[in-house]
């Protein structure tokens, strides 16, 4: 992204057509409004970067001549086509060039324009004025007359405009830079046409020229010139002037063409090109910063605008300041009636509705006097310094509490972001190399500006996946077709960019791409909300996975679980959709952005956490409740604080033994990078990789049929788990300090003597046939009592028999976060860990 440099910020605004309130599509749901496809279809003018194009860095919706040497017309004429040549490449043509919207950069280099106005509008038929200036319009244009594009009174639609018409207005562009404007200005648009027209010969050229230029310099306008009557050519009704690649080719650029490198798009981040290729030193380093006072400027457009909204900047306010926009009371928008007699009553057409061609300037004062603070080392953050990136601010202390604040306020906090933002862009560029530092600050917060790229990083996506999208077939005919084309429209369409024709097809796109792509999978729609599943045949692999949640919810919050089951609200009622679209069906996008930011630094069990955490939230209501009033609860579900949500999420994520949450038909992991990365923190250590992941051992957990699976309310862990829980070493020593405090507790239940023959270092006896009351309550004895004070810590029970149900017991009395050993003791002898106490004297 070019930065912004000496460049300004701008804003224009045009209105859309009005649709009628009473017609619906095809499909029976309302029209979408004109206002919402511009702004579809203006999500890919923010792609397009080019020397010779203003950058375009937003769309809002709201509510309601001078005299040049030849030299340097050449130049002008070369640069102008330059930029018009490359949005031919990208479908679009200018349609709407006149002498404003030719601007010129600080090194007097040409700028195109508001050259998206006729692409967005979809060549002029989502608006009720004309695109282009009748003054410059070609003549198969205005032949045309002024019937709209899509209205079916007028019989056939006219064809859109092609790149030759903009070759003809880059044609009068030139004429008046070589004449003058004076020439032209004060002739009707008929009889200026049919002047431009009939310059047909070099004799009638010269003469028009030296008139304006004097004799000497009239032969060398003739050169310059030849480029604007190859232009300015019409036979009959179609035009057959060259187009600005034929143009930029023909022998009168020859001396100016030699000036100017072939333009190469940036490299992205992702792509098979080095994106470093390009990049030369200076011999003397400090050269780099010499008299950048103005660090600003060195940033990105669509960064400074970001942090321009954010400083308090708002486009709507801006123009209605300058009277561009404004708003009249309903009266005075009354219609205009057209009696049989021509007499009429109401309102004129309100001009307002028209295009006005003014553009203004953004002051980016208020942003400046914001960041002013800002140290200009906080621009050029070290990447290797273990020093945290807020204390290259002078306002560090500011900085460091902003951090604990809520993230809403965090993303809205100006210099905040600023700090962010330059952190995450300058661990961006040197990606996958710093792909442990982009995962260590995911952990702080995402700035949104960058989500999408960090969301890539963070999936480890790598190499040119635009060309790999690219090869997919995404257009040839599916049976998933129908029900992708119905469930999109019901895919939250609250969201402009996502309810516009171009987010319908794009969305329609990806989707198919994945579904090409993976053969073996199927498209399903889960209540009104499409999902990619699995498996064809995956209902087993839906009931592992909510098997594996409802032991989650028995691990973390027993008497939860206790209620749930006892009136029957089973996770197949509510959860499908939660795991099936990664929780979209339950939170708006602003809070699913939140989620999926902590979402992506997990594993595979996280969203189990999540699903916990969301439970426990509505957990008053849930215990107060019955069946239909839960069925009721969860069909509207009420307000998630998504912050809190996350937060306790991680905690939940933390405490859970990664074999815990083992499922068998899990997907195939993909390759990750160093795993010490792949988690939230110091807290997260041990938890934070994914069993899923690990290479299989004798004392790993052994599949379970999906029958006994269920029957067991408590999860099971797997040998190798309690070894590193407990912290064992060979010879049954414990590596823990003495003022460390275990996590772990394990209960051996076999009867004394078995007890006596072998057990796990540090663990307690507590004999199952003595462990409960015929009632199912505790008996109190001293190792209970044990139990009793190490209660919230994770408890293995250890059996040499799994039929036993002594978990089960613990959960119904409400014992948190009980688990099971897989295999039971068994597993444990060939290890040699085993302790036999030592015979009493």
């Amino acid at each position: 992204m070019r930065p912004l440099r000496d460049a300004q910020l701008g804003a224009f605004t045009f209105f859309a057509s009005a649709l009628p309130h009473d017609v619906c599509g095809s499909n029976g749901l309302p029209l979408t409004p004109n206002s919402i496809k511009i702004l579809g279809r203006f999500q890919l003018l923010k792609t397009i970067t080019h020397p010779r194009l203003c950058q375009y860095v937003d769309i809002s919706r709201g509510k309601h001549a001078k005299h040049h040497s030849p030299e340097r017309v050449l130049q002008i004429a070369y640069e102008a086509l330059e930029g018009l040549e490359f949005m031919n490449k990208h479908g679009m043509v200018h349609r709407a060039l006149n002498a404003q919207n030719v601007l010129m950069d600080g090194k007097g280099k040409v700028k195109l324009a508001k050259f998206g106005l006729y692409y967005m509008t979809d060549h002029g038929a989502d608006v009720d004025f004309p695109i282009g200036y009748p003054s410059y319009l070609a003549p198969e244009v205005i032949a045309q007359g002024s019937v709209h594009p899509r209205d079916p009174s007028q019989g056939e639609n006219p064809l859109p405009s092609g790149p030759k018409t903009d070759v003809w207005s880059l044609g009068v562009l030139l004429f008046e830079l070589c004449a003058g404007r004076r020439l032209l200005q004060n002739i009707e648009i008929s009889e200026r046409l049919k002047f431009i027209i009939t310059l047909g010969c070099i004799d009638d050229i010269v003469t028009v020229l030296a008139e304006e230029h004097g004799c000497l310099d009239a032969i060398r306008c003739v050169y310059v010139f030849d480029a604007c009557s190859k232009s300015l050519t019409f036979h009959s009704v179609l035009p057959s002037r060259p187009t600005p690649a034929e143009l930029l080719v023909d022998p009168v650029f020859e001396g100016v063409s030699c000036l100017y490198a072939p333009f190469q798009q940036p490299v992205g981040l992702f792509s098979s090109s080095l994106r470093c290729a390009h990049l030369e030193l200076p011999e003397d380093i400090s050269q780099l910063c010499k008299g950048q006072s103005e660090y600003l400027g060195e940033r990105a457009i669509d960064e400074v605008y970001h942090l321009w909204c954010l400083a308090g900047g708002d486009l709507e306010k801006e123009l209605t300041n300058k009277e561009i926009i404004q708003s009249k009371p309903p009266v005075c928008t009354l219609p205009n009636f057209l009696l049989e007699d021509g007499e009429s009553f109401g309102q004129g057409r309100d001009r307002s509705f028209l295009l006005d061609d003014t553009t203004v300037t953004l002051s980016l004062c208020q942003l400046k006097n914001r960041l002013k603070d800002v140290a200009g080392e906080a621009y050029y953050p070290l990447l290797e310094d273990e020093q945290s990136s807020l204390s290259q601010s002078n306002s560090s202390n500011e900085l460091s509490c902003t951090v604990m604040l809520p993230l809403i306020i965090r993303e809205r906090d100006t210099e905040y972001q600023l700090i962010r933002i330059i952190l995450f862009d300058r661990l961006l560029k040197a990606y996958p190399y710093k792909k442990n530092l982009v995962w260590k600050e995911a952990r702080v917060d995402i700035p949104p500006l960058i989500r999408g790229l960090a969301w890539a990083a963070l999936l480890g996506v790598e190499g040119d996946i635009q060309a790999k999208y690219d090869s997919i077939d995404k257009d040839t005919p599916i049976p998933t077709d129908r029900q992708i084309e119905v469930d999109i429209p019901r895919c939250h369409q609250y969201d402009e960019l996502l309810s516009s024709p171009q987010g319908h097809r794009k969305f329609r796109r990806v989707l198919k791409a994945w579904v090409v792509s993976h053969p073996d999978l199927v498209y399903w729609q889960v209540t009104h909300i499409h999902t990619v599943l699995w498996s064809i045949d995956n209902s087993h692999v839906i009931q592992e996975y909510l098997t594996v949640f409802s032991q989650m919810i028995a691990f973390h919050d027993p008497e939860l679980s206790n209620h749930l089951n006892e009136i029957g609200f089973i996770p197949d009622l509510y959860a499908i959709p939660w795991f099936l679209t990664m929780f979209t069906h339950v939170f708006p996008l602003h809070k699913i952005f939140h989620l999926w930011d902590t979402l992506l630094l997990g594993n595979s069990s996280f969203p189990f956490c999540i699903g916990v955490a969301i439970l426990q939230q509505l957990r008053d209501r849930l215990l107060a409740n019955g069946f239909n009033e839960c069925i009721l609860l969860f069909s509207d579900l009420p307000e998630i604080d998504i912050e809190r949500c996350v937060r306790e999420s991680i905690n939940l994520f933390c405490w859970t033994p990664k074999s815990a949450t083992y499922r068998q038909h899990a997907q195939p992991p993909k390759a990750q990078g160093d795993a010490s990365t792949n988690g939230f923190g110091k807290t997260a250590n041990y938890y934070s990789s994914d069993y899923q992941d690990m290479p299989k051992t004798d004392l790993s957990r052994e599949p379970l049929e999906l029958s006994d699976l269920k029957a067991e309310v408590s999860p099971r862990i797997s040998a190798e788990d309690l070894i590193d829980l407990c912290e064992l070493s060979v010879g049954g020593q414990t590596k823990r300090s003495k003022a460390s405090k275990p996590k772990i507790l394990a209960v051996d239940i076999r009867s004394i003597e078995d007890f006596g023959r072998g057990h796990i270092s540090g663990s307690i006896s507590i004999p199952y046939s003595t462990a409960f009351s015929p009632d199912g309550e505790l008996v109190q004895c001293p190792a209970t009592g044990t139990l009793q004070s190490f209660r919230g810590r994770v408890i293995v029970v250890i059996t040499d028999c799994l039929k036993h149900c002594f978990a089960t017991h613990l959960v119904k009395v409400n014992y948190p976060r009980v688990t099971t050993l897989d295999g039971g003791i068994n597993k444990m002898k060939p290890t040699g860990l085993l302790t036999v106490p030592s015979p009493q004297i």
